[in-house]
């Protein structure tokens, strides 16, 4: 298992000494993937946390699964109330893109992990983005979690832009734009650079 990030982690070694301090103080990369969800699982997961604390997401995920007795399918959460989606804690209108994110499991605009394992990181992105209520950052999640994309940075990631501020030592933290161009060093293993990145100590 640790066989690619021991790559990652010598490849990221060699940019610079700051990299290197960087490792050596958080240690081996333990990156974990959950690759047993599929796409629409890990959408619904990550709408849950946008611009929430992990714990507040956990709260309101463990409600979601509690009112159906498991995670719900596509079928089953178009069924549910837009009151009963209220009692488990999503805003209206992470309402409307979780059933956004239902209907496109369903029409295939989603797809299931086996058709999303044959696409390019680009094509997911542009396809799933246009699903209202879904940035970027949410497929970029769902590319690094569940797919194991091994050279994704979330360039707009608020704490991976601290992290870098911090590594580097600087008076502001990069824009995305320029966050983007600076990980281009850092590929093929753009995924490890970020889990090391959101462990920049304080």
């Amino acid at each position: 298992m640790n066989a690619p990030y021991q790559q990652a982690e010598d490849f990221l070694r060699t940019i610079d000494s700051d990299w290197s301090q960087l490792i050596d103080h958080v240690g081996a990369c333990k990156f974990t993937t959950k690759s047993e969800r599929d796409p629409y699982e890990a959408l619904v997961r990550a709408v849950a946390y946008q611009q929430l604390s992990t714990k507040a997401g956990d709260a309101i995920l463990k409600k979601l699964v509690n009112h159906y007795g498991q995670f719900p399918q596509p079928p089953q959460l178009l069924a549910t109330t837009f009151d009963e989606l209220r009692a488990v804690g999503f805003s209206g209108r992470k309402i409307e893109t979780l059933q956004g994110i239902a209907n496109a499991a369903l029409s295939g605009l989603v797809p299931t992990q086996t058709t999303a394992d044959s696409m390019s990181n680009e094509t997911l992105i542009q396809q799933i983005t246009t699903i209202k209520g879904i940035g970027q950052w949410t497929v970029e999640m769902m590319l690094m979690f569940t797919l194991a994309r091994m050279d994704i940075l979330p360039a707009d990631d608020f704490a991976i832009l601290e992290g870098y501020k911090r590594l580097k030592k600087l008076e502001t933290a990069p824009k995305r734009k320029q966050m983007a161009e600076i990980g281009q060093a850092w590929s093929p293993y753009r995924t490890v650079a970020s889990w090391y990145l959101w462990r920049v100590p304080k």
